[in-house]
């Protein structure tokens, strides 16, 4: 047992955080009123302080959306005091799509959604899928539009060459490989 020397109750030593600088090795104040002097004194400097948040046990709020989870929605992070990631996995995932998007593209996600707004939602090649995956130029770097993740790939496999991509369509549509026939009885190969 020791007394906190700001509410002066006697409580268990867990109820102390460690501070190697005292005799004893715990704070003079227990939690609570660490906490509590804390953020009194953030108040007295004039900084925003968030306000305590009851939650059951074995859950955690989320300051980002603002809901009280339970453990099994959080990352886990060892230098935390309390072992979890300070975003929920939902928020964490958010912020990491925004993140790659700036970092990768260099544009922001509501940028991407006027882009695929302005495609009606549809790949521009196959006019079929959603789009979904945004299509850049690997030499230059600009972001080109959003695309199905097929024809995106496809772009990819070619080399971003539209050269090959011209030999692609004339193969697919018979030019390159098929003979013309020419006269009667009489085919022309391709060269």
């Amino acid at each position: 047992m020791k007394r906190c020397s700001r509410c002066k109750q006697h409580k268990p030593r867990a109820a102390f955080a460690r501070n190697r600088a005292i005799r004893d090795g715990l704070q003079v104040y227990c939690r609570e009123c660490a906490a509590a002097y804390h953020q009194e004194r953030q108040l007295a400097k004039g900084r925003r302080v968030r306000p305590r948040v009851e939650v059951p046990e074995g859950h955690k709020y989320c300051w980002t959306c603002g809901e009280v989870k339970p453990h099994s929605e959080w990352t886990r992070n060892r230098t935390a005091s309390d072992g979890l990631a300070t975003l929920c996995k939902s928020c964490k995932a958010l912020k990491g799509r925004a993140g790659h998007l700036k970092r990768q593209y260099g544009i922001t996600e509501a940028e991407r959604d006027q882009m695929v707004a302005s495609q009606m939602g549809l790949c521009v090649i196959c006019l079929r899928a959603p789009a979904v995956h945004v299509d850049h130029c690997h030499r230059t770097g600009k972001v080109r539009g959003v695309l199905c993740f097929n024809c995106n790939s496809a772009i990819g496999k070619l080399g971003d060459d539209p050269d090959a991509v011209r030999r692609a369509a004339a193969y697919l549509e018979g030019t390159s490989w098929k003979p013309t026939l020419v006269a009667p009885g009489v085919y022309r190969l391709p060269s």
